[in-house]
């Protein structure tokens, strides 16, 4: 078995339907299991994957157990050479693993790979690329000056902003929506840490593995189509808890021993102002982002 695709969901029927189609013809030269790990969706997404996808391996949660737990559960019964987790909300174009197969093959010091994560208008998804979280990138990505100064090397250093996007290089995190991984290092490493429900999980992986000394390489030629946040959109004000709850879980565990404590304290207090303005947006319908619609899912099959 070359590769085993692991696909944690929750409530994105439509999204993980596109998903697992462009899989059948994503790597034609690869022997590949797909298994689907479903989160207790209640939108019929495990009795669609049990109909239309004989050929995928579906396990059922009776609760949301959330992201890491998910995918932790599959990996343990992973049989390929690489393991690639991978989120409900990607579209695969045709043949598009062999090449990063293929550069793992040729690439033994290389853990985990990811790639080009576009909107389905073509947007590049800049969470596709990172630096480990630093005090100062964090307050320039919440003040947003990553935007306005992109080729600032400090400003712009936790989304790379100021590398070109289509290039191959090594980074300090690709993002968990695809994560091509060595089976070795699973092996060595350990799975995602699961104290992380979702969010941040993949920050803390790269972390591990970059720490037993293989690389993170980014492969900016090859591309994904990423709707991003399906099953996020089912629940706003609870991953948005989580979403900040992982920036403080990450801190504590990796950072905090680095920084003086007005520092840390300065970066806490920065999360919880920023969990509460998103909280409030919320309430008051700002910047909620609409549900995926069947319109761009065909729109990204057909990209």
């Amino acid at each position: 078995m070359d590769l085993t695709v692991v696909v944690a969901s929750y409530n994105a029927r439509d999204v993980l339907r596109a998903c697992l189609a462009s899989l059948r013809t994503a790597g034609p030269s690869l022997a590949i299991e797909v298994v689907v790990v479903d989160n207790n969706s209640r939108d019929g997404s495990p009795e669609m994957v049990a109909a239309e996808f004989s050929e995928v391996t579906l396990l059922r949660n009776e609760h949301n157990e959330g992201f890491g737990r998910a995918n932790n559960r599959a990996l343990k019964i992973a049989r390929g050479r690489y393991v690639l987790c991978l989120n409900s909300d990607t579209v695969i174009p045709e043949g598009s693993l062999e090449p990063m197969i293929e550069f793992l093959d040729e690439n033994p010091d290389v853990g985990i790979v990811g790639c080009r994560l576009e909107r389905p208008d073509g947007e590049l998804d800049p969470a596709c690329k990172r630096s480990f979280p630093t005090p100062v990138s964090a307050l320039a990505r919440f003040l947003h000056l990553d935007r306005i100064f992109p080729n600032s090397r400090v400003l712009g250093s936790y989304r790379r902003t100021f590398e070109d996007p289509a290039g191959r290089y090594e980074v300090d995190s690709v993002v968990g929506a695809f994560m091509l991984v060595r089976r070795e290092v699973i092996q060595e490493v350990g799975g995602f840490d699961e104290d992380f429900f979702m969010f941040g999980e993949d920050l803390d992986w790269c972390w591990r593995v970059k720490r037993h000394r293989y690389k993170v390489f980014y492969l900016g030629d090859q591309r994904v189509v990423h709707h991003k946040g399906a099953s996020v959109r089912t629940e706003p004000q609870k991953m948005n808890w989580h979403f900040h709850r992982a920036m403080f879980l990450f801190h504590k565990k990796h950072l905090v021993e680095r920084y003086p404590f007005f520092v840390n304290w300065a970066v806490y207090t920065g999360i919880s102002v920023r969990y509460a303005l998103k909280s409030l947006g919320m309430v008051l319908g700002l910047g909620v982002r609409k549900p995926v619609s069947a319109e761009s899912i065909r729109e990204a099959e057909g990209s």
